[in-house]
């Protein structure tokens, strides 16, 4: 059963809040990160990627830098950027975006739940990206960037979730994306238990996104028990910030693939070769999204193609029932990727690459007029998908899910 629990956050100043919310470390490149660091001195993004502070060449994982970003914490702290809740709650955290919302129970989630597989994963991790976070965690002493984990839907704790939010929220605004991010605290004390009992009767929770802040963060606390022998359980270094979502309400766009050439086919020899299990129809651009499972869009010499799984192939997998070949993703890099591109591993092959489907339909023409050959717009995979995976203790192919919109970091730190 999963043991999620209010905290007392660290958050922003009501009149500071835009300012200081950020998007994820992790969507921007160095060069990117430096340019948005320096739009504002408040913007998390200078804590979340203290490297900014320093020159371009500069070691970016130099003690030196974890340094700057526990300086910069610290200082906001004690100018007054943010404050400290005296008493621990839950929060809610609402995004809206193109006229739908998605509202989310900003807590703390322990970290023996996820070594003991009641927090399910369904991406593996890499080390060096581990590390980074590691060191920013431990050097800070805080979380700063949460954790996006699901549940399947529960009763008490919709319920809980309308009634609050009909109150007035702490945090209320539009940033340049167009998103609309609202803050609620649940303080009631009848409230919070019943949302800490109705999560202790739930058998799982699965990470949506964040893999590598999850397992970071769940390293910290192990190393911290190793330093305090004498620990209780009950530190805040035995728990990690997330924002859990019920399932029903999350939106996954597609994560789609562009690939340099055609490994050695001619465009015509490819179609014939994609024609022995894909039935082929040339389509418009207004067309280029797919609207069912087993089937993507390609585009190749200008040209937009529907490929639909042909039906003898979609049974075979249905009957089989295996949920990591049953995903689009799979269903690619199975007969079309490998087999015939010469793809065998995408997690390291440098002639794949991965677009969020938040860039459309454009950004997979721009990139084969530019430095690819052909691209594939994909199904998306479902949350249902996702909780199939993970249930099932496998793992799923590397950028198969986008989640959208991007939570922002620094609306909540949680002291450790």
């Amino acid at each position: 059963m999963a043991d999620i629990k209010p905290f007392a956050a660290a958050r922003p100043a009501e009149k500071l809040v835009k300012r200081v919310a950020a998007l994820p470390y992790d969507v921007y490149s160095r060069s990117e990160a430096r340019v948005a660091a320096a739009e504002d001195v408040l913007s998390f993004l200078n804590i979340d990627r203290p490297e900014t502070q320093f020159p371009p060449d500069f070691d970016m994982y130099a003690p030196e830098v974890y340094a700057k970003a526990k300086e910069l914490l610290d200082a906001r702290m004690s100018e007054g950027t943010f404050v400290s809740d005296p008493e621990e709650c839950y929060y809610l955290y609402e995004l809206t975006w193109q006229g739908k919302s998605q509202t989310g129970l900003v807590a703390c989630a322990s970290i023996d739940d996820y070594v003991k597989g009641v927090i399910k994963k369904h991406e593996n991790t890499r080390e060096e990206k581990e590390i980074d976070r590691i060191t920013h965690v431990d050097t800070c002493s805080a979380q700063t960037g949460p954790i996006f984990l699901a549940y399947r839907k529960n009763a008490v704790i919709a319920e809980i979730t309308e009634r609050v939010k009909e109150t007035k929220p702490l945090y209320s605004f539009i940033c340049e994306d167009k998103v609309r991010h609202q803050v609620w605290k649940i303080k009631s004390e009848l409230d919070i238990m019943a949302v800490r009992e109705s999560f202790g009767r739930i058998n799982h929770i699965y990470i949506a996104d964040g893999h590598h802040r999850a397992a970071s963060a769940v390293k910290v606390g192990l190393r911290r028990r190793k330093q305090n022998p004498s620990y209780t359980g009950s530190e805040e270094f035995n728990y990690f910030l997330c924002v859990l979502f019920p399932d029903e309400e999350l939106r996954i766009l597609p994560y789609n693939r562009v690939v340099k050439d055609l490994n050695g086919y001619s465009v015509n020899d490819f179609l014939s070769a994609l024609d022995e299990k894909f039935n082929i129809t040339e389509i418009s651009k207004s067309e280029a999204e797919p609207s069912e499972k087993f089937s993507f869009c390609m585009y190749l010499a200008d040209t937009w193609y529907r490929l639909s799984l042909k039906e003898h192939l979609k049974m075979q997998l249905k009957e089989e029932g295996d949920p990591v070949k049953m995903l689009d993703v799979s269903v690619l890099q199975d007969m079309v990727l490998s087999p015939l591109l010469g793809i065998t591993d995408p997690r390291t092959d440098s002639r794949i690459d991965f677009v969020g489907g938040i860039r459309g339909t454009d950004e997979l023409e721009r990139r084969v007029h530019k430095d690819a050959e052909v691209a594939f717009s994909m199904y998306p995979t479902s949350i249902t998908e996702l909780f199939a995976v993970s249930d099932a203790g496998m793992l799923m192919p590397p950028k198969s899910t986008w989640f959208e919109p991007k939570l922002r970091s620094g609306l909540f730190i949680h002291k450790i």
